[in-house]
């Protein structure tokens, strides 16, 4: 066995609220097993720390094939939502309010307060560079705990013999 701390790096890219969850709780998990968390945050995947979006993290039923109705917690059997039923004024708003239900009835913390423990627990947070540039988004319109924003060769450096984990 080697005496290196293992290190694990997650590269967030969406802002959906079912895509926010995967890094938080693997990087929960790896920091309760003694493993280095560092979690990159790209394109949508800014929304999970910007101020102003973090909260307001939604789930589309449109061409998502996978949101099944029993899951979601209606009684019809394991039909997905029909994409055409997901276009319609509200569908979007009606899965956010039942996956934020589902979520809280497993006792997951909502984003802000996963993400606080992490950083609580030492993980690092950073932005990526060119998504802030592209998105005219600044330092002070990221959550407190996003240690700075960074390019992709930096992340790259900084996370040198770490597992890199795209979601």
């Amino acid at each position: 066995m080697s005496d290196q701390t293992r290190k694990i790096a997650f590269i967030c890219s969406k802002g959906d609220l079912d895509m926010a969850y995967p890094a938080l709780v693997m990087g929960w998990a790896a920091l309760g097993n003694g493993i280095d968390v560092t979690i990159f945050f790209t394109f949508w995947g800014l929304d999970m720390i910007v101020k102003s979006r973090q909260s307001r993290l939604e789930i589309a039923p449109v061409a998502n094939t996978s949101m099944k109705m029993k899951m979601m917690g209606l009684p019809t059997g394991n039909l997905g939502i029909p994409n055409i039923l997901g276009i319609l004024p509200g569908m979007t708003a009606f899965a956010t309010a039942i996956m934020h239900k589902k979520i809280a009835e497993v006792g997951a913390p909502p984003v802000g307060e996963y993400l606080q423990m992490l950083v609580d627990g030492g993980a690092k947070l950073y932005a990526c560079k060119m998504s802030v540039d592209m998105m005219g988004l600044k330092k002070e319109d990221f959550v407190d705990g996003v240690l700075d924003i960074v390019t992709a060769s930096d992340f790259m450096d900084m996370t040198e013999g770490a597992q890199i984990i795209f979601i």
